[in-house]
């Protein structure tokens, strides 16, 4: 079932190896600007048509009402409200650690330099729906946002063919603080936010994953507003050196391959033996899955096993793929925790589960996908904030300065740059 790549001892991993397929198809790009381009000159009026078109649903409020949200809260199971609260408040205070306040420091006499660090006024987050119910990802995106002090957040969801928001994406919202949440989905969503219509406002950022017309949308429409990242398809690593349980990691890369059909799996270990001893798990599984068929079309298409030689040469391949979820299932998972420096999120050890960051820890699980794990962090407070420098100079440090200043700029060809110094200086006599 798995792909399988042996590699030698010190061999390294390379693209042509991994047949990682990446990127926006060219097809789903024009059909996304196609969209954003008429919900941009027609507004409502294209947001209506295309979610008729493709949730099936008659909208005349695209906003949800107070009475929907208040309905929702009836509706929602008891469980559910008190499996939200929990997580909520342990992903509120994991994300109030990230917060960062302005500072100011006086380096030299008469110089004050500081950064001042303001809430984003506007942001728009994104909830995917068509397979599942995502109110996890609602929490995710719109906590952090709530701790980061955003005073305006614009939940939108594609409706479904009764034209309601699911009961429990308008719980989530509405206890992790969102201020609006609006009936449409898909890139028409994504050109509402940026652009604004006559039912939804404009927004300064775009957060929250979506389908692969929604990740061209967002990437269409980067630069007039900003974007968390350009999310691919789900994607878990497990690394193990042969001493974990087939079993578990059987069902774990199970728990990332049911997402969707394109999510990507990998077995990284040194022990051939266990590779065999996982598909038939996998197998055994599969005929219990209640999304076998998702699943197994992912782990046909998209799983990869590595073989390497040596734990070194697994961390190393490791590294290279930088996966979105990493899963280190070694005898001691902690002593590699410094030598794994690419992954979106790590779980050490097999009581650290996947699904946990999913839900219940506390930490993002918006995380970077397709390898970009290694330029790039899972989403913060920091994405939903942003910082000024600030400058001030008395005329004596100024001078103390000038020098320097006047130097720079006549060996760039700056003539203003230096005059802008030498005529408050001069007159300053």
């Amino acid at each position: 079932m798995m792909r399988r790549i042996t590699l030698e001892r010190g061999e390294r991993l390379t693209e042509a190896l991994l047949e990682r397929s990446g990127g926006i198809d060219a097809a789903v790009e024009d059909v996304a600007r196609t969209i954003v381009e008429d919900v941009r000159a027609r507004g409502d009026a294209a947001l209506r048509e295309y979610t008729a078109r493709f949730d099936g649903a008659e909208l005349g409020e695209l906003r949800v009402s107070p009475a929907e949200i208040a309905a929702a809260w009836e509706q929602a199971d008891d469980g559910l409200l008190e499996a939200l609260r929990a997580c909520a408040a342990r992903i509120r205070e994991f994300h109030e650690r990230q917060l960062q306040q302005s500072w100011f420091a006086t380096p030299r006499p008469g110089v004050l330099v500081g950064q001042q660090v303001t809430p984003i006024r506007r942001v728009g987050v994104y909830v995917p729906g068509g397979r599942a119910d995502y109110p996890s990802t609602v929490l995710m995106n719109v906590l952090p946002a709530t701790v980061a002090g955003v005073s305006e957040i614009a939940v939108v969801a594609p409706p479904g063919a009764d034209g309601r928001i699911v009961a429990s994406t308008l719980v989530a919202a509405d206890l992790a603080g969102a201020t609006e949440i609006y009936k449409v989905g898909g890139a028409q969503a994504i050109a509402a936010l940026a652009y604004g219509t006559e039912s939804i406002p404009a927004v300064d950022k775009i957060t929250g994953p979506g389908n692969a017309f929604v990740a061209a949308a967002k990437k269409l429409v980067q630069g007039t507003v900003g974007i968390d990242m350009i999310a691919g398809p789900s994607e878990v690593l497990v690394l193990t050196d042969g001493s974990a349980d087939p079993r578990l990691i059987a069902i774990d890369l199970m728990a990332q391959a049911e997402h969707d059909p394109r999510a990507a799996v990998y077995l990284v270990t040194t022990e051939v033996a266990l590779v065999d001893a996982v598909e038939r798990e996998l197998e055994a599984l599969l005929a219990q899955s209640t999304r076998a068929d998702i699943t197994r079309t992912a782990l046909q298409d998209n799983s990869v096993a590595l073989i390497c030689e040596t734990l070194d040469d697994a961390v190393a391949a490791s590294n290279f793929i930088a996966p979105e979820h990493l899963e280190v299932l070694t005898r001691d998972p902690l002593a590699l925790l410094g030598t794994l420096t690419e992954a979106g999120a790590i779980f050490l050890g097999p009581w650290t589960p996947e699904p946990v960051g999913d839900y219940s820890a506390g930490p993002n699980h918006t995380l970077p996908t397709q390898g970009t794990a290694r330029f790039s962090s899972p989403l913060t407070v920091d994405d939903f904030v942003k910082k000024s420098s600030v400058l001030s100079y008395t005329e004596a440090a100024l001078r103390a300065e000038a020098a320097d200043v006047m130097t720079l700029a006549d060996t760039e060809g700056l003539w203003a740059h230096g005059e802008a110094l030498r005529l408050r200086l001069e007159g300053a006599q």
